[in-house]
């Protein structure tokens, strides 16, 4: 057979739509899109949050995928086809120079993320992030949005916690200060705050905990422990007063459990989130003596109840008075 231009043209034609076929067409005729168990369709202000979402890039620094392999990062479920059915263009990303999206709703309280978007330093002083503030507030919401209903039904059921929480947590604010802070202190386990700093305040400890409160607490807390920083006017309440701590030790000792539950735990409702993933053990003890030492004067590390020190460390004493306790007594 002759091997004619118009004949190569057309047997071309024909490999390509075979090829298409069974790569695009049986596929597409073949499977399923089936929600998984946290799937739900996306609200209107959710869908334009999305667009944003998709139009201003986030997907080159942030993934929305879980995989088996991802446990190091603290992953809670693996992801599944079924969550991203009728989201087009699913935008899953495979950067994670931030931290992976696919379960973010919830995490983070309304104000936490309003703040963030509007400026990430606000939240984490040392992020590469750049600042939303360009967007309207109406963006900034809907971008908000699409992002605390990132993880579908799980994140709803985080969502509603936050905002439930968010209301014991303003009433407790707009009780007056001291009865704050012993809401705050009524959340903590009886065992937490009768726990002192197992680690000793040495001038080494204090300054690996300046570091991490510089790197994760300043702009919410202030250099100066007292809440006023850059993040204070877009949170309700507003961040802690650390400065005011120091009649509110339990038992006019105990503090370090109380730091460190907290630090570990976030507070839920308000900005205040958790550091269980983020820090080690003694990263968030050393956080704790720091913020002891600093801005409340007293920190109850190595005192009783203690168990055996720890190998490395050596003789170092505390000298710092709890409040009422005069030198010499």
């Amino acid at each position: 057979m002759k091997m004619t231009p118009a004949f190569v043209i057309v047997g071309a034609l024909l490999v390509f739509w075979a090829s298409a076929f069974i790569i695009v067409g049986i596929p597409s005729l073949t499977m399923k899109e089936t929600p998984s168990e946290i799937w739900r369709p996306l609200t209107p202000l959710e869908a334009r949050g999305h667009r944003l979402y998709v139009e201003n890039g986030c997907s080159y620094c942030h993934s929305q995928f879980i995989r088996v392999i991802d446990w190091g990062i603290g992953a809670e479920r693996i992801a599944k086809a079924g969550d991203y059915v009728g989201i087009e263009p699913a935008i899953l990303g495979s950067e994670r120079t931030g931290p992976d999206l696919s379960q973010e709703g919830g995490e983070h309280s309304d104000d936490w993320n309003r703040a963030h978007f509007l400026d990430p330093r606000n939240t984490t002083p040392i992020s590469l992030m750049p600042a939303w503030d360009f967007l309207s507030d109406g963006e900034i919401e809907a971008l908000m949005a699409y992002v605390q209903g990132l993880g579908g039904k799980a994140a709803d059921l985080r969502v509603k916690r936050q905002r439930d929480w968010k209301r014991q947590a303003v009433a407790a604010y707009a009780a007056g200060v001291d009865a704050n802070i012993e809401w705050l202190h009524g959340q903590v386990p009886e065992v937490w705050r009768r726990m002192p700093n197992p680690y000793p305040a040495t001038e080494a400890a204090l300054q690996r905990g300046k570091r991490i409160y510089q790197q994760l607490c300043i702009n919410c807390h202030s250099p100066i422990g007292d809440g006023n920083g850059p993040a204070q006017p877009h949170l309700s309440p507003p961040p802690l007063n650390f400065t005011i701590l120091r009649r509110h030790l339990v038992e006019n000792r105990y503090i370090g459990g109380i730091f460190y539950y907290q630090i570990m735990n976030g507070i839920t409702g308000t900005a205040m989130p958790y550091f269980k993933k983020h820090l080690e053990s003694e990263k968030i003890w050393d956080l704790a003596n720091y913020l002891a030492v600093s801005f409340v004067g007293y920190t109850d590390a190595n005192t009783d109840p203690r168990g055996i020190d720890a190998s490395y460390e050596g003789g170092w004493v505390n000298r710092y008075l709890p409040p009422a306790v005069t030198p010499g007594r």
